[in-house]
């Protein structure tokens, strides 16, 4: 039986033009990507992404619009399941209290899952900032925008 993995991100830029990003460490793989992660059975997109923040960055987010859904195949970097992922606009309402980073990769501790946040950015943001396909469209989709 064919799965899909549904998941949910959000961009969330700061007053001086930055997206939040996130470094992770999962399986002893390494990969950079926006904020968000699965869709839990039973939830709504809005509510996932909710919940991601709030599991992520203890923050409180309002959710603005939609950017982008997925619209080509996508096969799971881990497992055979087909990756839907939709992006919204987000920001933040409470303050963003996360020990930001400014290398890749910079991580406090050493138990996996790991994971650490930094601001990028998005004049300058590029496609090989990203690690996962998904990701990298949005940046290319985010680059028309300027």
């Amino acid at each position: 039986m064919a799965l899909f993995n549904v998941r949910v991100y959000g961009l969330l830029v700061n007053e001086h033009n930055e997206i939040l990003i996130s470094d992770e460490q999962e399986y002893g793989y390494q990969f950079t990507k926006f904020p968000g992660g699965g869709l839990e059975l039973g939830e709504g997109l809005i509510d996932g992404l909710k919940r991601e923040f709030m599991e992520e960055c203890n923050v409180e987010i309002e959710v603005l619009e939609h950017f982008y859904t997925t619209d080509f195949y996508l096969k799971s970097a881990f497992n055979d399941s087909q990756i839907i992922s939709v992006y919204y606009w987000v920001k933040n309402l409470t303050s963003l209290d996360l020990d930001f980073k400014t290398k890749i990769f910079d991580f406090d501790g050493t138990v996996e899952p790991l994971q650490s946040f930094r601001w990028a950015s998005l004049t300058d943001l590029k496609v090989s900032d990203m690690t996962f396909p998904i990701d990298q469209h949005v940046v290319k989709l985010l680059n028309k925008q300027k």
